[in-house]
Order: structure tokens, then C-alpha cells, then sequence
């Protein structure tokens, strides 16, 4: 079987600012290989380049049966790379595939500008994307965690202590020096991380102290899942064209046809081949996708590379251990397809993943349109019959008029069914969340009159004798 080599040159845009068509780094695949053609990897990789904010000028390709152990792509491919880049004076190189330390210096060392690859590439959008703290944090843990093992001291010379008297060798290098402020500042990121996380765990107890469940959006990058949230809960988080520019979750409230409010949750986007480091440093923010009662798995419906899209969302849920976790595949954009392409888009229970992998497992799908609002109807009432928390009761009530309170409730967050006003109560059926019905019988039982015990008999007085 062949084996695949890619690599694009790219250079810095007129901008000062856009440091990041100058940073990159080299990646260990965390997913299979996957279905997607030399071609099409590579058109993904120059628009990973573009949300750095580099300007591709051109791309090369190659096919050979095994890796060269020293640049990956040989001698001769290599003296072609290094004329393309003196030619169109690039200053950067970046490959859409594994680099080892070592391969990676010698490449720059012939290239003569620099050269990386996929995964430092993702690292550098992702930090220039991280907005809170605890992002900026997330981002460096996995950025050191890269360099760790690619740093390269110049030896004895570079020692800090000359040699001893006798048996007394050089001291520490230079290189050592480093290696030992980068584990002393990991080890400080991950206690630092791990404070947040246990902040957030006591933000979610309090949450989980009152039945609302949480609904995590999902999918492959750019799908549209920032405009899907702004149109159900008419928040502004940042929309854009460019690849992870969402990173730090955003919890906002929805209510649902049936009065329920949920809360929805807007997380980093997938990719094909996410970095491993980037799966465990993001950890904390993927904690709110872990405790999610329903996932919403976003996909875009015009994109030619849906299916394969789709599956390698599911890898990476599977890798999260979280394939089991109920879903709703929302197929978004469906205002650019023609009629043709709706009527082709096969049902939900025969959706199964490209190549080798089980079946896409769904419980419904919907077609949705976050700019038109087309759609959204039918998934909100997707969500509340898919929901398993706080589950909807029909429920019959007597009101006593003093409590008018319990039926403004009933009409706030549930639905009434019917009502009829009597002389001493109002009877209302309706339908609300289990919740609700627990608090509404509390309190009508608090407004009922409390009876009075009934009296204790008296005894009679006992008279005593007079002693004589």
C-alpha cells in the first residue's frame, strides 16, 4: 500500500499581525486514516493554513512506498521542494503529515525557512483563538507538551558549569536547563488546570441542584454550530468562516415547546486527525460535552466530505468514550441544497459511516437552516421528546383561588390544557415537567386550611377525703 506524503508551501501575509503564518509544529495522528483523498487532505490543510492566517502560494504532492527515515520525502523530492520555495520565496513550509524531530531539522536545514506540520498548525490557531484564561492555559499545556520532546541543546558547550578539577564533569546544558523549566511550568499548568476544573465541577453541582439538563452542540469544524446557537438562544458568540474560531464554551438557556428550559452548549469544533494532546489538554472544557444529557451532532449538508465529516466525529466521540450518549444529527445550511439533494438524503435508520466503522448511530435527523430559522421548530420539538430528564406529566389540579400563584406557574412553564373556573377552586389540566408538578403539590399543600387536632377529653377533678 502507498504510502501518502503532503506538504504546502505558504507565505507570510502583508500583515504584521498575523504571527501565526510563522508558527507550526510537528503531529502524531490521533484518529485512523481516513477516506479522504491525497487532494482533498491537502485543499483542507490550506484552509487550516488560511485560519492561521497564512496565504498559501502553491502545493506539492507525492506518493512513494516508505517514509525516508531522515526528511520523510527523499533527496530528490526534497532539492524540488527547497527550488519551489526559492522560487516563490515562501518562508514557510507545512506538511500534512507526521515529522520527527530530527526529519524536521533536516528539512529546515536544506529548505532553509521553516517548516512544520499539521498538529503545531492547529496549536497556533487554537491560541490565537483562546479568549479566556482558561483556553490561554489549555493551549500552552499542549504546546509545551509538543516542544518537550523536540528540543535540541548544542551539547557540552553550552554547559552552564566549566569543566571540574579531577573526576568532575561539565554541568548542566543548556539543553537540560530547558527540558527542566518546561516540566516545572507543565506541572504548574496542570495544577492550575485542575483548579478550574474542580471550579467548574462546583458551578455544575449547583446547576445539577435544580433539574435542567444540558444539551452539547457537536461536529466537525466550521459545520455552522455558532450560528445554530445564536439562533436558538439569540446569544452572540463570534461567527466565522475560519476554522476553530470557537474555543471556550458558552452556556446559554433555552426553553422548549413544552416550557422546559434547557441548557444548550456551544464547545470547540472536531477535526480529522485532532491531536491526541489537544483531546487531553482540552479536557476541561470538554467536561460540559461529557456531562451533556443529549448531544446535538452538527454536520454541514453542502459539503462534499459530509459522511467522511460525520465518521470522524464519531471517532472522536467514541475516543471520549462518549458513543453511548443519546444524539440528534443536525444536518445544517439545508437552505443551499437543491430540491434534488433533499429528496436524495437517505432516512436516519439507514445511515451508515463510508468504509469500515459501525453505523452512524442517531436517533433522529433534522434539516435545519441557522440563518432562515428553517427547521429549528421541529428539533426544539425533537429535543423535548428525546430529553429523559424532568420528563412531561399530565397532570390535574385543584387551585384554590387565595393561590393564584400555582396557576400563574402552570401558565408560565407548562402547557394548560384546559381550565375551568369553579366557585372555590380552579381546575386546570395540564401538561408540565415532573419538576414542576412536585413544587406545585408543595405548595398546594402549604394553601390547604390546616384542620385542628381534635380535643383531648378532660378528666374530672378527683376530690380527696378530708383526713380525720
Amino acid at each position: 500500500m502507498g504510502v501518502e506524503h503532503r506538504s504546502g508551501a505558504s507565505r507570510r501575509p502583508a500583515e504584521p499581525s498575523l504571527a501565526a503564518a510563522t508558527r507550526a509544529a510537528a503531529a502524531r495522528p490521533a484518529l485512523p486514516i481516513t477516506a479522504l483523498t491525497s487532494e482533498e487532505s491537502l485543499l483542507e490543510l490550506q484552509e487550516l493554513a488560511w485560519s492561521a492566517g497564512a496565504t498559501v502560494i502553491g502545493s506539492m504532492l507525492q506518493r512513494r512506498d516508505a517514509a525516508d527515515p531522515a526528511t520523510l520525502i527523499g533527496r530528490g523530492k526534497l532539492q524540488e521542494l527547497h527550488a519551489a520555495v526559492a522560487m516563490q520565496k515562501a518562508d514557510l513550509v507545512i506538511f500534512d503529515h507526521d515529522l520527527s524531530p530530527t526529519q524536521q531539522r533536516n528539512l529546515e536545514r536544506t529548505v532553509g525557512v521553516r517548516v512544520v506540520d499539521r498538529t503545531q498548525l492547529i496549536l497556533d490557531i487554537f491560541a490565537r483563538h483562546a479568549r479566556t484564561r482558561e483556553g490561554q492555559l489549555q493551549v500552552e499545556l499542549a504546546q509545551l507538551e509538543y516542544l518537550l520532546p523536540r528540543l535540541a541543546g548544542r551539547g557540552i558547550e553550552m554547559s552552564r558549569l566549566g569543566g571540574g578539577i579531577g573526576t568532575r564533569g561539565p554541568g548542566e546544558t543548556q539543553l537540560e536547563t530547558d527540558r527542566r523549566r518546561i516540566h516545572r511550568r507543565i506541572r504548574g499548568l496542570k495544577e492550575t488546570l485542575n483548579s478550574v476544573r474542580q471550579h467548574r465541577d462546583q458551578q455544575r453541582k449547583k446547576r445539577e441542584a435544580v433539574p435542567l439538563a444540558t444539551v452539547a452542540l457537536v461536529g466537525y469544524t466550521n459545520a455552522g454550530k455558532s450560528s445554530l446557537f445564536n439562533r436558538l438562544t439569540g446569544a452572540e458568540v463570534l461567527i466565522s468562516g475560519r476554522m476553530f474560531a470557537t474555543l471556550d464554551p458558552t452556556l446559554r438557556a433555552v426553553e422548549l415547546p413544552s416550557r422546559r428550559r434547557v441548557l444548550l452548549s456551544d464547545t470547540v469544533g472536531f477535526l480529522r486527525n485532532l491531536p491526541h494532546g489537544l483531546i487531553s489538554a482540552f479536557r476541561a472544557t470538554l467536561e460540559e460535552v461529557r456531562r451533556a444529557s443529549l448531544l446535538l451532532v452538527v454536520c454541514d449538508a453542502t459539503s462534499a466530505y459530509r459522511d467522511e465529516q460525520r465518521r470522524q466525529v464519531q471517532l472522536v466521540l467514541e475516543e471520549m468514550d462518549l458513543a453511548g450518549t443519546p444524539q440528534i444529527e443536525v444536518w445544517n445550511k439545508s437552505d443551499l441544497l437543491a430540491a434534488a439533494e433533499l429528496a436524495a438524503i437517505p432516512p436516519s435508520s439507514s445511515v451508515t459511516a463510508p468504509g469500515e466503522g459501525a453505523s452512524l448511530r442517531s436517533p433522529t435527523r433534522v434539516l435545519v437552516s441557522a440563518l432562515t430559522g428553517a427547521g429549528l421548530p421541529l428539533l426544539l420539538q425533537e429535543l423535548d421528546h428525546a430529553l429523559e430528564l424532568d420528563p412531561i406529566e399530565e397532570v390535574q389540579f385543584a387551585v384554590p383561588h387565595p393561590a393564584g400563584r400555582i396557576v400563574h406557574l402552570l401558565h408560565e412553564h407548562g402547557q394548560v390544557m384546559h381550565e375551568e373556573h369553579a366557585d372555590t377552586n380552579v381546575q386546570i389540566a395540564a401538561r408540565v415537567p415532573h419538576s414542576l408538578r412536585v413544587r406545585i403539590e408543595g405548595l398546594l399543600t402549604a394553601a390547604s386550611p390546616k384542620t385542628a387536632p381534635p380535643a383531648k377529653p378532660r378528666r374530672a377533678p378527683v376530690r380527696r377525703r378530708p383526713k380525720t
